[in-house]
């Protein structure tokens, strides 16, 4: 009977502690990236607020017109692998640009051994 008395105790106060909340107080809700952002405020457009064209042009893809290459040489040959590794080195040095690791990240390679022998 105590055991009960507790459990139904314990129970109560926890209910106690999420009905004494705030109502006001706005928490984060949990978001799975589906949708719209649950904890994002909608923007109004204001009157004022004009849209204005990019004035740069978009960077044009020069891995484009390697593919259209590609189409028209025979697979796995010299010259198919030559423009394969060059839109490969594109790509890289496209994401090269794009990722930053920090100094602490990219620590250079232990030199000597490091195959974790014993000896």
């Amino acid at each position: 009977m105590m055991r009960h008395g507790f459990i139904s105790l314990a129970f109560c106060a926890a209910l106690m502690g999420c009905a004494a909340a705030p109502a006001q107080e706005r928490r984060p809700i949990a978001w799975d990236g589906l949708g719209q952002n649950p904890n994002q405020v909608p923007k109004r457009p204001s009157v004022t607020t004009r849209r204005v064209a990019s004035q740069t042009p978009a960077e044009s893809d020069p891995n484009h017109e390697r593919e259209k290459v590609l189409g028209t040489l025979r697979p796995y040959s010299e010259a198919w692998w030559a423009v394969h590794d060059e839109i490969e080195a594109e790509k890289e040095r496209r994401l090269g640009a794009k990722l930053v690791i920090c100094r602490h990240c990219a620590q250079s390679p232990p030199s000597g051994d490091a195959t974790g022998s014993i000896r």
